[in-house]
């Protein structure tokens, strides 16, 4: 009987120690980790999209009247990219006309629009109603069209903008066409050009 009593003896003895190692291992994981932590703070803005509008030397203000076929009207704009402005995606141009007249109306025979860019401001050939680029260079920016549109693409100007000096020089030179007949007689019309400008394209910053 006592020999039997010792063998269960050990047994229990063995068990109580088994179990003191897992409860030591198990208040390790839970006590024992390291840990380690930081901030940092992003200030973020958003951008601008300026675009200005100011007439240059005989500007858009400046009436034309008494067209016959074949006179043109030239006149000034200088477009400005606000210091503060991110860079243009494009500029683009929608002219209308305040009257539904011929004169708008007829896209082959009524007024047609070009437009062009001086390196420098344009200047008036002597008493004259034209305007030249004396010292500068000439850049075609919308080829002749009809006067009225929508969306107009004006890319040259808009690479000028978003260069250096950030200002394009335009001259919008309207046609009264030779073949233009006597259904365009007595006519009359304004010509709004209003421009757009689109931010660039989106970008990793």
């Amino acid at each position: 009987m006592r020999l039997g009593t010792r063998k269960t003896t050990g047994k229990i003895f063995a068990s109580v120690v088994l179990v003191g190692a897992a409860a030591s291992v198990a208040g390790l994981g839970t006590y024992g980790s390291f840990t380690s932590s930081t901030a940092a703070n992003e200030n973020v803005g958003s951008g601008k999209v300026v675009l200005t509008s100011a007439n240059g030397v005989q500007g858009l203000s400046v009436d034309a009247a008494n067209l016959v076929p074949g006179d043109t009207v030239q006149r000034s704009i200088v477009l400005t990219r606000g210091s503060d402005s991110e860079r243009f995606g494009s500029v683009k141009l929608t002219t209308t006309g305040t009257s539904a007249n011929l004169l708008t109306s007829d896209a082959t025979n009524g007024l047609q629009l070009a437009i062009d860019q001086c390196s420098v401001p344009w200047t008036k050939v002597g008493s004259t109603a034209a305007l030249d680029c004396v010292g500068g260079t000439v850049t075609p920016v919308l080829a002749q069209r009809a006067v009225i549109g929508t969306d107009l693409d004006l890319a040259a100007a808009t690479a000028t903008l978003n260069g250096a000096s950030a200002a394009s020089n335009l001259r919008a030179t309207v046609t009264l066409p030779a073949a233009a007949d006597n259904a365009f007689q007595g006519l009359s019309t304004t010509v709004n050009f209003a421009f757009l400008a689109t931010q660039r394209a989106a970008e990793a910053r």
